[in-house]
């Protein structure tokens, strides 16, 4: 006789999500670079979105969500064959171009949007000089 109990909790053939990085939208405009990572059901809470210490940028996302299972343990006093818990991590390093502003970067999270905006540091235009030079 099988073992009915085993092949019944036996999980291997039920689909498992597949762990994939969030996309990320890179704009440059004329001021800035804007970074646009797809982060659904993320709060600011989630982010940490530093520079390190070479310059680069870091974001690092991390969200951990439990099942509220804990009263029908406790109800039916017994233990979990099998618990589901929802974990999302994720970092990320970017190398910023040269004309980036490392001090200012500016960060939000909008409707399961983080966007990060990197200002461009400000190209001064050397003074157009006219000089006549003279020839020896």
């Amino acid at each position: 006789m099988p073992d009915i109990f085993n092949d019944f909790f036996d999980t291997a053939w039920m689909d498992r999500p597949k762990a994939t990085a969030p996309a990320i939208n890179v704009i440059e405009t004329p001021d800035a670079y804007e970074l646009e990572l797809a982060a659904p059901g993320m709060t600011k809470e989630d982010f940490n979105v530093h520079l390190d210490e070479e310059g680069d940028l870091v974001i690092n996302m991390e969200k951990k969500v439990e099942n509220k299972e804990k009263e029908k343990e406790k109800e039916h006093k017994g233990h979990y064959l099998r618990r589901e818990f929802s974990y999302t991590k994720f970092q990320q390093t970017m190398l910023l171009p040269e004309d980036a502003n490392r001090e200012n970067i500016a960060a939000k999270v909008e409707h399961g949007v983080l966007t990060v905006t990197i200002a461009k540091v400000r190209k001064v235009e050397p003074e157009k000089v006219r000089k006549q030079i003279e020839v020896q």
